[in-house]
């Protein structure tokens, strides 16, 4: 089996719309992907209804948090969608997305970049806006050769000099609450240095104490020696090891499957979790565990 358990869509950021992305990851050859778009889960319906036979779908998504000043990003898997108290924090989240979008653009602005709120909602699209449309309107206006040189202390990095703070879960709260609602938490990428600053290892200990279920381990963004370090403090803290691709479709390099999670791994996710299940495309047989 090739598991693929962390991919974007114009749901959030990504350029493959749900349907686009299923039928796209099929094609790559996984057997199971996991849909995690940035603090929504409003791809899910049509990612389920176009998912091929052969493909399982995992419903999730990547939730946006801050610890100790540091941006954090916690997946979750297989959660209730419908639990009030969790959809009420996405809720919060993706409202401050529009506004916080709109100041930096204005701080582009006020910087000599001739950049608009209009060309950014346009690359948005239907999507839940966030820094990586505005990067690509950096890209479009020639100010960066790519989305990934936007993401520099000269634009759009945290502590950029267009960077504007948004509203993000404290990481306990969030393995709370994805608990509270029947899932499965997996900090993503947590030492991808390339993006900036990132927490302590003393902070997933604290994780792990708090509930958190795993760690990404095997990302585009760590490299081997990284990835060595991390299954060793899995190891240490009892914590699952999952494998991604981080998949945005255009909007990034790395190509579905590229990275790729443990049948076992992945068996013991569909076990803790409670709040949904597994979907097999278009009434195949079922992939998960129960």
């Amino acid at each position: 089996m090739r598991i693929d358990l962390h991919t974007h869509s114009t749901a959030s950021d990504g350029t493959d719309t749900p349907a686009e992305l299923v039928r796209n990851a099929a094609a790559a050859g996984l057997d199971v992907v996991a849909l995690t778009d940035h603090d929504t889960t409003r791809g899910h319906a049509e990612a389920i209804a176009a998912a091929p036979e052969g493909l399982t779908l995992v419903a999730g998504a990547e939730l946006s948090c801050r610890l100790d000043g540091v941006s954090l990003h916690m997946l979750a898997y297989l959660f209730d969608p419908e639990e009030p108290a969790f959809a009420a924090e996405r809720e919060l989240v993706r409202d401050d997305r529009v506004p916080r979008a709109r100041a930096m653009v204005g701080k582009l602005r006020e910087l000599g970049v001739p950049v608009t709120w209009e060309q950014v909602a346009r690359i948005a699209g239907d999507g839940s806006v966030g820094r990586p449309h505005v990067a690509e309107a950096l890209v479009e206006l020639g100010v960066v050769p790519d989305v990934s040189g936007a993401f520099t202390l000269d634009w759009l990095a945290d502590g950029g000099r267009a960077h504007v703070e948004k509203h993000e879960l404290d990481p306990v709260e969030a393995i709370r609450l994805v608990k509270a609602a029947g899932g499965v938490t997996v900090f993503a990428h947590p030492l991808a240095v390339k993006r900036g600053e990132c927490v302590p290892e003393s902070a997933i200990a604290m994780l792990a104490e708090a509930g958190l279920d795993g760690i990404e381990v095997d990302h585009m963004d760590h490299d081997l020696p990284t990835r060595a370090r991390l299954r060793g403090l899995a190891g240490e803290l009892g914590l699952l090891t999952t494998g991604s691709s981080d998949y945005h479709g255009s909007r990034k390099t790395c190509g579905l499957g590229d990275c790729t999670t443990d049948p076992e791994i992945y068996g013991e996710i569909t076990r803790r979790a409670t709040g949904a299940f597994p979907v097999p495309g278009a009434g195949g047989p079922a992939l998960g565990v129960s």
